[in-house]
Order: structure tokens, then C-alpha cells, then sequence
């Protein structure tokens, strides 16, 4: 018996070896690369998104803020239209305008930080003097007098308080 011999380049045959897998090899190539580049493209789109949804987030919270000052901003012109008038009342208004500053901050989630006799923290204050506790009327490690106020809390801070802090090494 003898065996007929096999011709690679024969798709009558069934086996077709050759063409199958240049068949095969090419449209997975082109597959691969057309998804590749659709893939490259839906990033472009979602890096344009992602700018487009930023800048109206800042918009809108620029906008918040804004709304948000505009009580203290009438304040201010009320207490400008009564210049004339008794000057305590002037005073009072302006300690009118500074607690709805102050109100519209902590509303913002930065709360006024200017408390005396707390112990230091790092992350709230800013040390601007040591003093002996003797001098300060605090104890050791405590702030003794805050120079000026901290706004919000040590996660997320506007600025730290700068304070004066009673020195426990004897100095």
C-alpha cells in the first residue's frame, strides 16, 4: 500500500494548513489593532470628560463660595451707609461682619482655631515663641497665646494657628 503524498497548499484536501493559518493570523492582527486603537481612543474621550466634569465642579464651587460671602459683603455696605452714626454702633457692626465671616469659614468646613491653654499639636499650630510656663500661666507643652488664628482642622487646614507654647524643659 502507498501512501499518496501531502500537498500543504491543498484546501480540497481538508487540512489546508497554510491558508487556515494565514487566515487566522491575520484577522486577530487586525482585530487586535483595531481594538487597540478604539481603547486609545475611549481614553482621549473619558481624559476630555474627566477636564470638562473638573472645571464645572470648580465653577460651581467657586460660585458656592461666592453665594456664600454675599450676606457678609451686605453687612459691609449697611455699615458703610451708617458711617455718620454713633461710632459704637459702627463697631458693632463690624464685629457683626467679622462673626458671619467667621460663620461662613466654619460653614465651609474651616472653623476658626484660637483656643489658649490646649495642648500643642503639631498639625494645628505653628510655634512662633516658647516661654516658661511660669511667664505663659500654663502648664508645660500647652499654647500660652495665639498670635494669630488657625483655620480648620489638622486634615484639612487653611492655615495652622501661630502660637506661643509654654516650654516644660526649663529653660
Amino acid at each position: 500500500m502507498s501512501v499518496p503524498p501531502v500537498d500543504d497548499h491543498d484546501t480540497t484536501s481538508g487540512t489546508g494548513v497554510d491558508t487556515e493559518e494565514a487566515t487566522a493570523a491575520a484577522v486577530p492582527e487586525i482585530d487586535v489593532e483595531d481594538r487597540w486603537r478604539r481603547a486609545v481612543a475611549d481614553l482621549d474621550n473619558v481624559r476630555k470628560r474627566h477636564a470638562r466634569d473638573v472645571a464645572r465642579e470648580r465653577a460651581t464651587e467657586r460660585a458656592r463660595v461666592a453665594a456664600a460671602f454675599l450676606p457678609v459683603l451686605d453687612t459691609i455696605d449697611m455699615a458703610l451707609a451708617h458711617a455718620d452714626a454713633d461710632p459704637s454702633a459702627i463697631v458693632a457692626g463690624v464685629r457683626a461682619v467679622r462673626e458671619q465671616a467667621l460663620a461662613v469659614l466654619a460653614g465651609l468646613g474651616y472653623p476658626r482655631q484660637d483656643d489658649v491653654g490646649v495642648p500643642f499639636d503639631p498639625l494645628r499650630h505653628e510655634v512662633v515663641a516658647v516661654v516658661s510656663p511660669q511667664e505663659a500661666g500654663q502648664p508645660a507643652g500647652s499654647v500660652a497665646a495665639v498670635l494669630r488664628p488657625g483655620y480648620g482642622e489638622p486634615e484639612r487646614q487653611l492655615r495652622p494657628a501661630a502660637v506661643t507654647v509654654a516650654d516644660g524643659s526649663g529653660r
